[in-house]
């Protein structure tokens, strides 16, 4: 697929053909699929990702003008981590990172590129890449902590917490936040048959997410869900759909509760959510508790215009940020510290101008906007900076929003000529 970049975007000048069209769709699939694999590295995610990219630029991927501030936060913001970091590049550990940044800055490039045109086929296999790939990871998250399969338990779990084919239980409870939100959708809005398949998809990933005994993610995916439906509430065309939306959400809402009864009536279950969902723990509280550590990293990032670079946080206090703007501030200075949070906010700001545009994929739009919207909320209490599907949500924001300047622009330009 060949672009011509122009000063209001870029216009097509010639269509791809069929098989290539095919195969870049192909590829979409598989790495939103690959995305729920990474407790191996390299993961399959990277493999994929990198096949995918080299591919859709071998086959006329281009890049799009309104990308460009995109472009520019990103390599400054990692500019700035590399700065920091010219004094520590002797540990193998900050080079890894300060390499894994550039490259999620990448990935972030890529989705932009990729949902910026053939939009709605692109995200709908996405979709279902997304949604396989969370079934795989509930479903060994659900058969590790119920010990369903030889070895399981340990392969699958941590610390008595169901964390499925990740490394850690929180990442894999929101990364099944999106995907959820998906099946979600489709329970309030399709047809019964394609509706009762994804109450049972729905249902797992949510059980998966319970499991991982995550309070980020159990308050992510009620808190999205809830904003989730109620922007297909006040974007719906008539007046039936907003009923159904409404009268489904509720019959979910039933559902939830009553499967939570039941999982509680598990006296292990019971206690590890106790635990978990008291607001009083002992990482949280103190001087140098969660919220303590951002306070005080706070003032020091005042005083150091370079940072400290990255991982080094743990040398002055117990553990690591766990605030992901904070973060940017110690590992890359000011100038990561600034534009971390000018790149995220921008996105979240221009997601909320685009809610109410027209286009065909308007319903993924409100999906991944929920999810994005509910993952920048946790990154201040959990350091998100270098979650997969963060970067391909933000890189998949710009896309859409490029995608729908461009639909509204020829929308605009037929409306004229007619």
């Amino acid at each position: 697929m060949a672009y011509a970049a122009t000063a209001g975007g870029v216009n097509i000048a010639a269509p791809a053909a069929p098989g290539v069209l095919a195969l870049q769709r192909a590829l979409v699939w598989l790495v939103g699929a690959s995305g729920a694999i990474v407790f191996i590295e390299p993961s399959p995610y990277e493999i994929v990702t990198l096949l995918a990219t080299v591919t859709f630029f071998a086959t006329g991927l281009r890049l799009r003008l309104v990308l460009m501030p995109l472009v520019l936060l990103l390599v400054l913001l990692n500019v700035g981590y590399t700065i920091s970091a010219i004094p520590l590049f002797e540990q193998s550990e900050v080079v890894s990172w300060i390499a894994t940044s550039w490259y999620m800055a990448v990935t972030v490039v890529f989705f932009a590129m990729v949902t910026s045109e053939d939009t709605a086929a692109r995200l709908d296999m996405l979709r279902r890449g997304l949604v396989v790939g969370a079934m795989i990871a509930s479903l060994a998250a659900i058969a590790g902590y119920f010990n369903l399969v030889p070895g399981g338990h340990d392969l699958f779990t941590l610390y008595e917490r169901a964390r499925g084919t990740f490394k850690d239980p929180n990442v894999l409870g929101a990364f099944l936040i999106l995907p959820a939100l998906f099946a979600l959708q489709s329970v309030v809005s399709d047809k019964l048959a394609k509706a009762s398949r994804n109450v049972i998809a729905f249902g797992i990933m949510s059980l998966a997410i319970l499991l991982a005994f995550s309070r980020a993610a159990w308050g992510g995916l009620v808190l999205t869900s809830a904003f989730m439906l109620l922007l297909m509430v006040l974007t719906s065309r008539t007046n039936a759909q907003r009923s159904r939306i409404i009268i489904m959400a509720i019959v979910a809402m039933v559902l939830g509760l009553a499967l939570i009864a039941v999982l509680l009536s598990f006296d292990s279950i019971a206690e590890m959510f106790k635990q978990r969902a008291s607001f009083d723990q002992s990482y949280d509280e103190g001087r140098f508790g969660r919220f303590g550590r951002h306070i005080l990293g706070a003032e020091m990032a005042l005083d150091l215009p370079f940072g400290i670079g990255p991982l080094q946080f743990h040398r002055f206090f117990p553990e690591d940020t766990h605030n992901s703007y904070l973060n940017a501030f110690m590992s890359g200075g000011w100038m990561s510290g600034v534009c971390y949070p000018a790149l995220v906010f921008t996105t979240v700001v221009m997601g909320f101008r685009h809610i109410f545009v027209r286009v065909p994929w308007q319903r993924a739009y409100l999906a991944v906007f929920s999810a994005f919207v509910g993952t920048v909320g946790e990154s201040f209490v959990i350091d998100t900076d270098h979650w997969r599907h963060f970067w391909m949500m933000l890189g998949a924001m710009w896309g859409m929003i490029a995608a729908a300047q461009a639909y509204r622009a020829r929308a605009g330009e037929d409306a004229s000529s007619a």
